[in-house]
């Protein structure tokens, strides 16, 4: 499997009520084993996960379905990464 670095970047008609839901999203990826970091930056401006994923069209399938995506209210943006 290759890594994606997953940026969630809140917009302005962020919903604070989402942000269980994304992180129940994140948690089943992890207990899936596709997970390996993540978590919110310091100034709250959004967060980033490392996702697992056989390329960058699955990548985009999984990750286009976290809440956060599907609300609006952040900018997903990914990035295929050979980190080490």
């Amino acid at each position: 499997m290759n890594r994606y670095l997953v940026l969630a970047m809140r917009r302005a008609q962020f919903d604070a009520a989402v942000v269980p839901l994304h992180q129940q999203f994140l948690e089943e990826l992890r207990a899936e084993g596709r997970i390996e970091l993540s978590g919110p930056f310091g100034d709250k401006s959004g967060g980033a996960y490392l996702l697992r994923a056989d390329d960058l069209t699955e990548a985009k399938v999984i990750a286009y379905r976290d809440p956060a995506h599907i609300s609006g209210g952040w900018d997903i943006t990914l990035y295929e990464w050979a980190a080490r």
